[in-house]
């Protein structure tokens, strides 16, 4: 099976061109809509965005972030005049500027509004070429996955943020303000801005928990290392003794017990899904029985006529994807302006609307972004306390002490698993 990872397709292409075919129980042909190149500001665009991402294999290095408790660094009276350019980091459909629709452009009003011109806009597909773009570029902002966001926070490649200066940061829920992935030594390094969560969906025979989708075949699997962590919750539900209470922070032996919980049912009838569209046309098809998918894909298959259902009693895993500043941003002002545009309930509407997840800020919610609320639960906290967010697994145990496994051998294991 190819190694590409996971292509991003809009909401919009999936929901016509994928759920006309799936209404009639033919897999989706749509692969998804290419972004004309151009823009005033932007030297180039690449293709669209899909819901949800697939976290590519880590970088070598294993120091993750720790909670803390305050913002930091001391808090300033408000943001210097600006520097007049901006150049941004980040996944593909998160920054949009109305080069596939016009109802998808919060740059261009960025730009006018603050008079940061958005001189370079990187967009990438996965968390390695991410990691590809940030050797030998220069940003002021990036929006990087947690795996990649902890390596970022340990080598002194992203600042602390001042919270005081972003004028939304208390309506993000504390639940993702204090993540692991986002905070370290009691600083802040890291705006949520989306996020997703991992659910085991099905369409016949409701399984008995998650633990099924390793008990059972033909299924769907996410290609991604941190996949792993859904095995690891799986166990903890099945054999308490185990001690697994992060799924993300595994010692040895927890980590052994998981791969080899994915390993025993491995085979032809596993697919390993990268693209949203594999999940998609396996699941349309009846090739698979259970799939590992996002909230989005279930509501897809239920807005095209069919019964799918997911397990969201359990405990699930999820992401966050969040905005840091660059350590040496040449335009630290335009950056913080950047980072309060981003934060607000306008653009995580329209985000939200078109990428297929999960806003950070509630205030999002309503008009285009309602179902993604809805099916998100963004305002249950009791289903949201069910999630764990992922954090990039370290050594130390997220920085609680003790001897953990880091995401370097996470990916190894991963890579002898699927080939």
């Amino acid at each position: 099976m190819s190694r590409d990872r996971l292509r991003r397709t809009h909401l919009g292409v999936l929901a016509g061109a994928g759920g006309l075919a799936l209404a009639v129980s033919v897999s989706v042909a749509a692969a998804g809509a290419v972004q004309p190149v151009g823009s005033p500001s932007v030297p180039a665009a690449p293709a669209a965005a899909s819901p949800g991402r697939s976290p590519g294999p880590g970088l070598g290095l294993g120091s993750g972030a720790a909670s803390g408790a305050t913002p930091s660094p001391t808090p300033s009276a408000s943001i210097g005049k600006g520097e007049g350019t901006l150049q941004v980091l980040t996944f593909q459909g998160h920054v949009e500027y109305g080069g596939t629709s016009s109802r998808a452009n919060w740059v261009s009003s960025f730009e006018e509004e603050t008079g940061c011109r958005v001189a370079k806009l990187d967009r990438v597909k996965t968390e390695e070429e991410m990691a590809a773009k940030l050797v030998g570029n220069s940003y002021d902002v990036i929006s990087p996955p947690p795996e990649l966001a902890g390596r970022l926070v340990a080598e002194g490649r992203v600042a602390p943020v001042d919270t005081a200066l972003l004028d939304f940061y208390k309506d993000i829920p504390k639940r993702l303000r204090e993540l692991p992935a986002v905070r370290r030594a009691g600083k802040v390094y890291g705006v949520p801005y989306l996020w997703g969560v991992n659910q085991v969906i099905y369409e016949m025979g409701r399984p008995q928990g998650p633990e099924a989708l390793y008990a059972t075949t033909p299924v769907a699997i996410r290609d991604s290392p941190l996949s792993i962590a859904d095995a690891a919750l799986a166990l903890g539900r099945t054999d308490p003794g185990l001690g697994v209470e992060d799924p993300f922070q595994l010692t040895p032996a927890q980590l052994d017990a998981a791969v080899k919980l994915l390993a025993e049912r491995d085979g032809p009838d596993r697919v390993y899904w990268k693209d949203s569209i594999d999940v998609i046309r396996a699941f349309a098809s009846g090739s698979v029985r259970l799939a590992q998918a996002l909230p989005y894909h279930r509501d897809l298959f239920q807005r095209a006529g069919r019964p799918v259902k997911a397990l969201d009693s359990a405990p699930m895993t999820g992401w966050v994807d969040s905005w840091m500043l660059a350590a040496k941003a040449a335009s630290p002002n335009c950056a913080y302006r950047w980072l309060n545009w981003m934060g607000s309930a306008k653009v995580q509407r329209s985000a939200a609307a078109w990428t297929g997840l999960a806003p950070a800020n509630p205030d999002a919610c309503g008009g285009r972004a309602d179902r993604m609320c809805e099916i998100y639960h963004v305002r249950d906290d009791d289903w949201i306390r069910r999630i764990f967010f992922a954090a990039r697994p370290t050594r130390d145990c997220g920085g609680r002490g003790g001897e953990c496994t880091d995401y370097t051998d996470w990916t190894q294991r991963w890579k002898n698993l699927v080939r």
